[in-house]
């Protein structure tokens, strides 16, 4: 019988052979969903966003709603709302597509802030709150939420309270020519319907919330905790680690950003066979993690200074233990 970590492997590897030169995608994706956490990606339009998550809820028997956010979206087209039944003579709760297990909340940028700040409250609370009562959303629930980066017309910046609710934020980029190339041979295959489906895999939901528990005993030495909790003090007192990083960084990390850090560093050691964390699993992360929780200053973001580039001085600058 194939243990927890073997499914989870399984699942990653067919997800890979569906999802075409977004590894690094789809093992975030993974991270996030069994951190307990949600993603925010970011890509260009035809990157598979859509389709990862959609292949991920399927390979869980997971429930699979999709948001498509725009300007005249209203809150309750998200949480859903009290309607009026005239047989009972009473109002009742129409649930709306945030109960769900996997959430793809489209272009999430395009909607105005009362609509976020509805999806905010289920990220955060795992609940939803109508007419003074409390409806509480499925233990596996995931929201991975995309934005557009080429097209900023008619669009809302998240706030960074709502930036910090999201585990991962994850950049990606087009694939290569090799991966194209693959990418033809899976569309032609699905289009004539010679794709084969004995590869599919098919976990329940007991099994990811298993998974959840089991990477909670990967060990963390007392000197990687000390370097990961270094890398995120350094976001806020970046002049006593570096002269460059002292002028660059307005604010620094939340806590969040240290408990993230340390769950998701674990399950990147799950994933890759280990029952320790290593300062390079943190590495594997650090960025997802820190890339949206760091607020740059002004006189940075004149010069063309990203966060990404300022977590590179990081990783530089505070020593390995």
């Amino acid at each position: 019988m194939a243990t927890i970590r073997e499914k989870i492997l399984s699942l990653k590897k067919y997800m890979d052979s569906r999802i075409i030169g977004q590894q690094d995608l789809v093992k975030k994706l993974l991270i996030t969903l069994l951190a307990d956490g949600h993603a925010l990606v970011e890509g260009a339009p035809g990157l598979a966003k859509t389709k990862a998550i959609k292949t991920l809820a399927q390979s869980i028997s997971a429930k699979y709603n999709r948001i498509q956010f725009t300007p005249d979206l209203l809150p309750s087209d998200i949480t859903g709302s009290e309607i009026y039944v005239a047989d009972k003579g009473e109002f009742e709760f129409r649930a709306g597509p945030v109960f769900a297990n996997l959430v793809l909340a489209d272009e999430i940028n395009r909607a105005p802030a009362k609509v976020q700040s509805a999806l905010l409250e289920a990220m955060a609370e795992r609940q939803v709150s109508i007419g003074g009562k409390r409806y509480a959303l499925p233990p596996l629930f995931m929201v991975m939420a995309t934005q557009n980066p080429i097209e900023q017309e008619g669009t809302y910046n998240l706030p960074e309270a709502q930036l910090d609710r999201f585990l991962m934020y994850i950049k990606i980029d087009q694939p290569n020519a090799e991966s194209e190339r693959q990418i033809l041979k899976l569309v032609r295959g699905e289009f004539n319907h010679t794709l084969s489906e004995q590869d599919k895999v098919t976990l329940s939901i007991e099994d990811i919330l298993a998974a959840r528990k089991e990477v909670q005993v990967v060990h963390m030495s007392e000197g990687v905790e000390e370097y990961l909790i270094q890398l995120v003090v350094a976001t806020r007192r970046p002049d006593k680690y570096s002269k460059t990083l002292a002028g660059q960084v307005l604010y620094g990390a939340s806590p969040r950003a240290t408990i993230a850090l340390d769950r998701a560093a674990k399950i990147n050691a799950w994933i890759e066979g280990r029952d320790y964390v290593t300062p390079e699993d943190i590495h594997a992360v650090v960025y997802d993690i820190l890339r949206h929780r760091i607020i740059l200053s002004f006189e940075a973001q004149a010069e063309g200074i990203t966060t990404d580039s300022v977590i590179e001085e990081l990783l530089k600058t505070v020593p390995l233990p």
